[in-house]
């Protein structure tokens, strides 16, 4: 493992499933987590989100925070996160790159994904709406019909789909893979087959 350790990136639609096999996943590799609503509820309690003010405070609040993230102690390192592959969030993802570099950590890209019907399933669970987070399937839909996930170019990436996987059994096969990838020089770039339909 480098110096400073291990930096998961987990990307996914909203609703996919991403804190809730972070937890898991952070209990196995005994990780922090970090995931996006800390960082986006702050300023989404204050700020609608067409206001400049709630990505100014977004940025604020990022900055300040992976500052922080830069000077702790070497471990694991969970980062939730839901990025297309356009220009503006391939520079956020470019962020983590530099945060990794700060460390002198190893950075793994994690792609989770599921059906687009079992995503809309999951994007109403109870609680969903409490946290901020987006409950709305229309919105969702145009999401998946309109943009792609981001897969990470130059960094170790993992694909999962989680549609038929419980967060338990998720998790594993991502605390798996990672620690083989941490053991060995091969960089793994598929741990799951997914359906033609759960490609965004």
């Amino acid at each position: 493992m480098a110096d400073g350790g291990l930096i998961i990136h987990i990307n996914g639609w909203p609703g996919v499933g991403k804190l809730t096999i972070a937890r898991e996943l952070a209990g196995l590799m005994q990780a922090r987590l970090l995931d996006n609503h800390t960082i986006i509820n702050p300023a989404e309690a204050l700020f609608e989100r067409r206001d400049p003010l709630n990505r100014s405070l977004r940025k604020a609040l990022r900055a300040a925070i992976f500052d922080h993230v830069a000077r702790m102690r070497p471990g694991v390192l969970i980062l939730t996160d839901a990025i297309s592959d356009d220009a503006f969030d391939s520079a956020l993802f470019d962020e983590y790159r530099e945060l990794a570099q700060r460390r002198r950590a190893r950075l793994v890209a994690v792609v989770l994904d599921c059906a687009p019907q079992i995503n809309a399933q999951r994007l109403v669970a109870a609680g969903r709406a409490e946290k901020r987070k987006l409950t709305n399937p229309a919105i969702l839909a145009s999401l998946r019909a309109d943009h792609r996930l981001l897969r990470a170019q130059g960094v170790p990436l993992i694909e999962l789909d989680v549609g038929a996987l419980s967060p338990g059994e998720a998790a594993a096969i991502l605390a798996e893979r990672c620690k083989a990838l941490v053991e060995s020089d091969s960089e793994p770039t598929e741990s799951h087959p997914q359906p033609d339909d759960a490609k965004p």
